[in-house]
């Protein structure tokens, strides 16, 4: 994962989320992710909450395991994509 990369659930509706930063916890060693979205007509970007942990929201945790939670959509690891 690295920054730019995107989650993105097709459908109607569908959804993406970006990845906006990264950052290691220096006391783990963990790798964090931040994410952000925007809705049609994309006038404004929110960074997402991570409704999963809220001691360390809004990072998100590269080692998730199973479906990414985020306050409103649902993503896969195999939803992550690179352009």
């Amino acid at each position: 994962m690295q920054i730019g990369d995107v989650f993105i659930k097709g459908g109607s509706p569908g959804h993406a989320v970006i990845v906006v930063n990264m950052a290691v916890n220096a006391q783990t060693g963990e790798k964090l992710f931040l994410l952000a979205q925007s809705y049609m007509p994309a006038q404004e970007i929110q960074i997402l909450k991570n409704p999963m942990n809220p001691e360390l929201s809004p990072w998100y945790s590269t080692t998730f395991t199973g479906p990414l939670y985020t306050p409103e959509w649902t993503f896969q690891k195999s939803h992550l994509k690179r352009f």
